[in-house]
């Protein structure tokens, strides 16, 4: 059924990864977009460790695209307890499916990296050529380099044998589905959590981490595929695309965001025992915004939405 290497609605499309925060988005925006041959897979029907496993099911099921979302993820805590996690893991998966789907005869490939593949030192924002110019940031260094492996994978397939592998890189991507531990999550589920809590507990002080003047670029969950699926629909796109919204906020103005939308009137507490990561991460959009995307939503629209999707989580069912 293939069509080449532009994306037509007939088109069979396996998400991995399709539960967590931007599979799942993937999924909501392809079927939005009346994509109905939709290929999922849990864990429990198809272990991505298992590189045999991976290879039956793609040569019986014969994607014509493959959108990788599935990774092990984490914030700055989860990544400096299980750093071999966060390599290993990630290497295996990326290599049974991308090397599976290769070896498949599977010309369509869109790999989810990450803007924290880009060296702790370097420009601002930052361009795709930005990458291996410098050291990666170590507090995440094992996850990274798992990503940086799989560009360059994707990037060598095309280049060798002529298919369409390529990868995107988003910023904090937060939304409908986060994760809210607070031990492993990512700073603004962490932030929403701690806001609402506090607020409820009778607008008690709420303690941030670091010292608030790094810089991050946030973008909502539905606007990641928004920008894959315009980049799929396009055809041959260049091997790596940033995803972003160009800008980045400071932790502190980050806090106070989510301390407005959610109304919570007491203290913020900075605790700068704290490690801070990253002085500033904003990606160069520029090549994605020349092809004529935009994101959709606001930090402020976003926050609401994350928000609103996670009261509903707390509703006792």
């Amino acid at each position: 059924t293939s069509t080449g290497f532009t994306m037509q609605t007939s088109d069979k499309i396996f998400v991995a990864g399709h539960r967590g925060l931007v599979g799942s988005a993937i999924v909501r925006r392809l079927q939005a977009g009346g994509y109905t041959n939709i290929l999922t897979r849990t864990r429990q029907e198809l272990d991505l460790e298992n590189q045999a496993a991976v290879e039956q099911f793609l040569s019986e099921a014969k994607p014509d695209w493959i959108v990788m979302a599935a990774a092990k993820v984490g914030g700055i805590g989860a990544n400096s307890t299980y750093p071999a996690d966060f390599i290993g893991l990630n290497l295996v998966m990326e290599c049974n499916l991308m090397w599976g789907a290769h070896k498949a005869g599977i010309d369509n490939f869109c790999f989810l990296g990450s803007s924290c593949i880009y060296p702790r030192e370097t420009a601002q924002p930052i361009p795709e050529d930005a990458l291996l110019s410098g050291k990666p940031e170590p507090t995440n260094a094992p996850y990274a380099i798992a990503k940086i492996a799989g560009l360059v994978m994707a990037e060598s397939i095309t280049k060798q044998y002529g298919r369409n592998y390529f990868t995107c890189m988003p910023p904090n991507v937060y939304g409908p589905g986060d994760n809210y531990d607070l031990q492993t999550s990512h700073v603004l589920p962490a932030l929403i959590r701690k806001f609402y809590e506090a607020k409820l507990a009778g607008h008690t002080p709420v303690t941030c981490w670091g010292t608030g003047t790094p810089r991050r670029e946030f973008l909502y969950s539905d606007d990641v595929p928004d920008a894959i699926v315009f980049l799929m629909e396009k055809g041959e796109v260049p091997s790596m695309v940033n995803i972003g919204v160009g800008h980045s906020v400071s932790i502190k103005e980050l806090a106070e965001t989510v301390q407005r939308v959610i109304g919570h009137e007491g203290e913020i507490v900075w605790d700068t025992s704290k490690p801070d990561g990253f002085p500033e991460k904003t990606n160069d959009v520029s090549r994605l915004f020349g092809l004529g995307w935009r994101p959709k939503y606001t930090l402020e629209q976003g926050i609401a939405a994350a928000f609103a999707a996670y009261q509903e989580t707390l509703v006792p069912a």
